[in-house]
């Protein structure tokens, strides 16, 4: 098991692939989306644990998950303003600009909004699962306990 996770680990898939994109927009920024997206998972586990929980408790738990989602978005759009002043700055002192290089500059700057905002839509959407399936089940405790 341990060797079919190294190999998992050291080929050019999936994994590998997201870890080339983490290191190009910024390790500490794409980091902190990262550690944002695990806390998040972290809250919705707990949010599931909690479905039949006071609907005080089950609000703070859908608070948390909004916020942690709201800050990995954030994250990633000032990462991108941050990277796109220092490609105009770079391409500044330059005389002459390729198109190229000017493309490659602004495709690593859009790789950290890309990530937290996939992170956002991950946060809403479980938000949405999570108040549905308690809406649905505390209405059908309503029409048993009507019946």
């Amino acid at each position: 098991m341990l060797l079919s996770i190294f190999i998992a680990v050291q080929s050019s898939g999936f994994f590998g692939v997201l870890g080339d994109r983490i290191q190009e927009g910024g390790t500490f920024a794409m980091s902190l989306i990262v550690i944002c997206f695990l806390i998040m998972l972290f809250l919705i586990v707990r949010a599931f644990l909690k479905l039949k929980a006071p609907s005080v408790v089950f609000d703070k738990a859908l608070k948390l998950i909004n916020q942690i989602a709201l800050i990995a978005i954030v994250v990633g759009l000032f990462n991108q303003w941050l990277g796109l002043i220092q490609v105009f700055d770079a391409f500044e002192s330059l005389n002459d600009v390729e198109p190229e290089a000017f493309a490659s500059g602004l495709k690593i700057t859009l790789l950290s909004p890309i990530f937290g905002g996939f992170v956002f839509l991950i946060g809403r959407i479980m938000t949405f699962v999570l108040t549905w399936i308690r809406n649905e089940g505390q209405e059908s405790l309503n029409l048993k306990s009507e019946s």
